[in-house]
Parts: C-alpha cells; structure tokens; sequence
C-alpha cells in the first residue's frame, strides 16, 4: 500500500515529488484531482519555511534548485525506507492479504492486465492490486522512486535499482478491420499502405518514435486520419471502419481473437521489433504478494512469445 495514504507522508512532501516529477504545478493538480492554487500554497509555504526556493521556471516548466534536488533525495529516500516496512508488514501475514502496485502502460491495461488479475485473483482473492496507467517512462520512474512494486513499459532502460523480470519482443504491424483491402495479406511492406488512411499516436506514445522512424526519409505518403494518445480510441475508430492503425498486438488481443480486427506484420530490414518489458523493485523491497502477480504477469508474457 501507498505510504501517502496510509498517512506516513505528510501532504507537503507527496505535493513536492509529485510536482518535481511532473516539472508543473498544472500537471499535479490534475493527477492530484486537487486546485493548483492548493498546490502552489503548499509549495510557497514550504519554500517560506524552509527560506529557500525549491524550483525555478524554465521555459513553462519548474525546475529543482540545489536545494530542492537535495531535499528530493530524501522524500524519496523516505518513501523507500517506508515502501519497505509496509512490504515487510505485508510479509508478515502471507499471501493472505497485502497490497500491489503496478504501474502500466495503456495497451498493457486492455489486454495483458485483465488476464493476468482473473488469474491471480482465483488464487489469492484476498490481496488488492492496485494499478496506475501512464506513459512508459513514467511506469519505469514509478518502479524507481519506489512508488509502485512492478511496471510493465515498452522499449525503456531498465534503472540501476530495479529488476528485469520479462521481457518480449513484439513487432510493428498495421491493424484493419476484417472488410478492409488488407485484411487478407499475411505481411505487409511500409509502401503497400502509402495512401491508406491511417490512425496515428501521438507524442507521448513511445510509439510515435518507431513509425516516425519508420517513414522517415522514405517516398511512402500515408494519410494522417487522426492522432491520439489513446489506444482505445485508436481501436474504436478501426472498428467503426475509419481508418487503420500502426500498432503492436498488445492491447488489441480481445479484438483480433472475436474477429473484430486483424493485424498484419509490417515487413522492413530498417523496422525493429518494439521491446516490451516486465520490471520490479530491487529483491529486498518487493512483497510475496507482488513477487506472486509478477509470476502471473510473466506467464502471460511467455504466452505473448508462443
């Protein structure tokens, strides 16, 4: 369970991380679901009280003083040493009860997740899973501050103070419903869908890299339908027949497996399998209870391979 709200941390400090992580007080207002102007109170106060600025303004985001990289260290030093007695607590009594935290991108959330929970929970009903969707970095940065026990992310570098638990390679492929043109190919090239309407992810999708490599420099001239950060609009426009998607197959499993879509394997020397990736917690600080989901998670992932 979260230290913060198990009140172990004051107000103050998970105001602080959070806006220090985040770089804006915007930001953690609304992951917060609380007014900016309580945040930025809380903020002033502490800079009062300590007599020093914890954050400078650089170019529309906040960025930590000395100081407030310093007392950065310690809340989350803090957080740690408190993650760890409250596993160790946990430990006490089993797998029985306890609580996990998991840390997840989107696609991860419609597909692998809900298996692996129907799973773990006919096996341990009593032990609460509680799970955070957010960007692949951010998953890892949970994983590394000690705010969350596992995080699945794609195509990130593992931090010095967490474990590789799984990992998979999962290929780029172009995603059609089942009267599409396409839907019949086994493979695909990159210049057999120039021209096709496609549905694109944005920026803040790991994603958005591999296929801007992909077309980069090419003579192939795709049609932007849309962009989005979410896969499951992605797939609900697919489904209605407005376009087709360059994506993985993760996150599209319960689609492909009713028929709904299909997914055809891009083809091209330059196009690398994206590196999807299973982490926790140092050994010393995660629970039976998250060493028991991280088994479930990882079965799931060695059935992604078959």
């Amino acid at each position: 369970m979260d230290p913060y709200r198990l009140g172990l941390i004051a107000t103050r400090a998970h105001y602080f991380q959070l806006v220090a992580r985040l770089g804006s007080i915007r930001q953690a207002s609304k992951a917060l679901n609380v007014a900016p102007s309580s945040i930025s109170r809380v903020i002033k106060q502490l800079e009062e009280e300590l007599d020093t600025p914890l954050f400078e303004r650089v170019r529309q985001r906040l960025r930590l003083t000395s100081a407030g990289e310093l007392l950065l260290y310690h809340v989350r030093e803090s957080y740690v040493d408190l993650n760890r007695a409250v596993t160790e607590i946990n430990d006490l009594s089993g797998l029985r009860r306890g609580t996990v935290t998991v840390a997840v991108i989107e696609s991860v959330a419609r597909g692998i997740l809900p298996d692996a929970l129907e799973e773990f929970w006919q096996r341990h009903p009593e032990i609460t899973v509680d799970t955070k969707v957010t960007s692949s970095q951010e998953a890892v940065n949970a994983v590394s501050e000690g705010s969350c026990d596992l995080a699945i992310a794609f195509d990130v570098r593992v931090p010095r103070n967490a474990r590789r638990l799984a990992s998979i390679a999962v290929p780029l492929g172009v995603i059609v419903p089942p009267d599409s043109h396409l839907a019949e190919r086994e493979e695909l090239r990159p210049f057999e869908i120039s021209g096709e309407r496609i549905i694109l992810s944005d920026t803040s999708l790991s994603l958005a890299m591999s296929v801007d490599e992909l077309f980069a420099g090419s003579m192939v001239e795709i049609l932007r339908r849309a962009r989005t950060n979410s896969i499951g609009l992605m797939i609900d426009l697919a489904k209605r027949g407005q376009g087709s998607i360059l994506q993985t197959r993760v996150g599209v499993e319960r689609e492909t497996r009713s028929g709904e879509l299909r997914f055809i394997p891009l083809r091209d020397p330059k196009l690398q399998p994206r590196r999807l990736m299973l982490m926790s917690r140092s050994k010393g600080e995660i629970s039976e209870a998250a060493s028991a989901f991280a088994t479930s998670l990882s079965q799931r992932f060695e059935q992604l391979k078959a």
